[in-house]
């Protein structure tokens, strides 16, 4: 079971992070270069809603979105223990994960994928390089 505090340690170990607040609802997210790739994200009533209408259970620890390359986002939600999909995210590059749903060594790696996803390929290059992942 991750928390939010796995989600800031594994991000405080990643080159050129910043923490801060994250969209109009001033949560905290994380970003690289000036990119988010990780957010808490609470569901909001709609999305609530919607995970019902479908017959899905409904989430009620923390959860952020993460990006994820829209590519690969399907096999992220149909392997990724925790991860689901709200319509609001249709055709957009991330997944919501229920922290508690989802071990912290899966957490790092899709957190570092999101991060892959953002980061300034020089920045990710030297990372790489350097057997940060």
């Amino acid at each position: 079971m991750a928390t939010l505090d796995d989600v800031r340690t594994v991000t405080s170990a990643l080159p050129e992070v910043t923490e801060g607040e994250h969209g109009h609802d001033h949560l905290t997210g994380w970003k690289v270069a000036g990119k988010a790739f990780v957010w808490v994200r609470p569901l909001r009533p709609r999305d609530v809603a919607d995970l019902e209408a479908r017959g899905e259970p409904v989430p009620a620890g923390e959860i952020v979105a993460v990006r994820v390359p829209v590519t690969e986002k399907e096999a992220v939600l149909a392997t990724v223990a925790g991860a689901f999909h709200v319509p609001h995210f249709d055709g957009f590059a991330a997944v919501l994960v229920e922290l508690a749903a989802i071990d912290v060594a899966e957490l790092r790696e899709l957190v570092t994928d999101g991060w892959l996803a953002q980061a300034p390929k020089r920045v990710a290059k030297a990372f790489l390089d350097g057997g940060g992942a």
